[in-house]
């Protein structure tokens, strides 16, 4: 086995046993040795691969993230319309938040040991697409000449903070309901009346 190969696959087998750890124990009762002893690797692997926890947190979560925004892109990809399309994600993103994984990993222990969601690498990716996806809604006459940015941004927040409300309630079944009407009332405010 070459060696890009063996650090690729120290890597997989570390985010994977993390992945799994995290989501049963959460971050912080999640043991170093216990991750790295799982896959049969030492603490020395996890900190050359990826510095510390944390950037092993970062690496989970930026996985699981994109999944997340992978499936959304796809629903909106099956939507009859580029708007059908647009709201679909944003709705899907929301829904997600239900998966006990996402919850404890992505919403709850991510930004408190990461920081603002907002910042992550995966988070700017979907902001990208947004934007793209506002540009084209705009030239279509499909919504209101806004700036797509402001737009986007202002629309991934919510379908964010939508998230992060869902995964902190006591009842996540009736906020996400509330959360999603509320996000389509939000968007049908950029469209153009017809």
């Amino acid at each position: 086995m070459k060696r890009s190969e063996k650090v690729e696959e120290t890597r997989r087998k570390l985010i994977q046993a993390a992945r799994k750890a995290f989501a049963e124990k959460g971050y912080a009762a999640a043991s170093m040795d216990d991750i790295t002893a799982s896959v049969g690797l030492t603490r020395g692997a996890l900190y050359h691969t990826f510095g510390d926890k944390k950037g092993l947190l970062m690496a989970v979560v930026d996985q699981i993230d994109t999944e997340m925004a992978s499936h959304a892109h796809h629903l909106a990809g099956e939507a009859g319309s580029l708007w059908d399309g647009l709201v679909a994600e944003g709705v899907a993103y929301i829904e997600m938040a239900l998966n006990p994984e996402v919850q404890r990993i992505v919403l709850l222990d991510g930004p408190a040991v990461l920081g603002d969601p907002s910042q992550w690498p995966s988070q700017n990716n979907c902001l990208q697409m947004t934007i793209h996806t506002i540009e084209k809604l705009i030239e279509e006459g499909t919504i209101k000449p806004v700036n797509a940015e402001a737009a986007a941004r202002l629309l991934n927040g919510a379908a964010l903070n939508a998230a992060l409300w869902i995964a902190a309630s006591d009842d996540p079944e009736r906020v996400v309901d509330n959360a999603i009407e509320a996000f389509k009332w939000m968007l049908d405010g950029l469209r153009i009346s017809r």
